[in-house]
């Protein structure tokens, strides 16, 4: 695979991320079965692995951990996240300074390492302020336990902040945005893509497959549902009137994809690929057969007229469905922060 820069840290990663959210309990729970599929993609030219301490509360990490201590460490690019909540204790979770330090030896335990190359704050935390955040993630670089951090579903302004933030006080900075986006779900072509480009920052989406909703899975004739939709029927329940406009787009790219000759998930990876901003989508597979439909993708690329018909079916910087936007402030969904009156 021809590789990319990440953002402006002469970090090359190859146009294909992959995800590790499936490995373990809320995926493929066969670690033997697991490890041969990052070995594969290893093998196929992937250098970049993505998980986070939260997938499986911690056993993504190990799957990740055992995969790598039978390959050349160096050759690979690994990234994992902080943030979510791990186990009950209502201390370990966000983006403080005290659990950011404690959480990263536990995610380098787990993982069996002794740097982890790109560290990634999961979500904004609205009860830490950014300079905290900021300062730990420096002192690990600076301590050599991380090589770069980044920022995953942050808002334009957000990132901003944040690297204002950090010029202002000597803190490296988010050198990478990790977004949703995929052909459903656009929005942040109005924003978080320019800013990340404005900024030099590297841009490694996920959900490049709209949460299975481009995967062949969906569709005139099919089940239309998701392992997740139980637990997370609002992206899902077609009883919605943003999920029926959804599956209406998915039957119209499916055509579309047929017509170009093509499959629907190389037309999706494809169009991500396709942005300037964008260094390399997250393939999220749970089995081999899944890897193996995603890694041709690299070989595609889209003419400018597919690439207007797929504007056609869904404008540039729209969401089909708000809600995939992944994460909303605290002042769109707390009442009280805007409303002055309320029952």
């Amino acid at each position: 695979m021809e590789l990319r820069t990440l953002g402006r840290t002469g970090l090359t990663v190859s146009p294909l991320c992959l995800g590790a959210m499936m490995f373990g309990a809320w995926g493929n729970t066969d670690h033997e079965e697991s490890i041969k599929i990052i070995h594969r993609a290893l093998d196929a030219g992937i250098n970049f692995i993505d998980t986070a301490d939260v997938y499986s509360q911690g056993e993504s990490e190990e799957i990740v951990g055992k995969a790598l201590s039978s390959v050349d460490r160096s050759s690979v690019v690994l990234a994992t996240k902080v943030h979510g909540q791990m186990g009950t204790d209502p201390l370990s979770q966000g983006n403080s300074r005290r659990w950011i330090m404690a959480e990263v030896e536990h995610s380098l335990k787990r993982l069996k390492t002794d740097y982890i190359d790109l560290y990634q704050i999961h979500r904004p935390d609205e009860s830490t302020d950014i300079e905290e955040t900021l300062g730990a993630l420096s002192d690990l670089v600076h301590q050599g336990k991380i090589r770069y951090f980044g920022s995953s579903t942050f808002p334009a302004e957000q990132i901003v902040a944040a690297q204002w933030a950090a010029e202002r006080h000597g803190y490296e900075r988010f050198r990478s945005e990790q977004p949703p986006y995929s052909i459903l779900v656009r929005a942040i072509e109005r924003d978080v893509l320019p800013t990340a480009q404005s900024f030099g920052m590297g841009v490694i989406p996920w959900s490049p497959l709209a949460g299975g909703w481009l995967s062949g899975k969906f569709g005139e004739g099919k089940k239309n549902t998701s392992r997740r939709s139980a637990r997370l029927p609002e992206r899902y329940d077609l009883e919605s009137p943003a999920n029926q406009r959804k599956l209406e787009a998915v039957v119209k790219l499916i055509a579309l994809a047929d017509e170009v000759g093509i499959s629907l998930i190389e037309l999706a990876l494809a169009f991500v690929l396709e942005h300037p901003a964008v260094t390399a989508p997250i393939i999220g597979p749970r089995t081999m057969k899944h890897l193996d439909s995603q890694l041709s993708a690299t070989e595609v690329r889209l003419e400018s007229a597919v690439l207007d018909r797929i504007d056609e079916i869904n404008p540039p910087g729209t969401n089909v469905n708000p809600i995939d936007a992944g994460w909303q402030p605290s002042v769109l969904t707390n009442m009280r922060r805007r409303r002055r009156s309320h029952e």
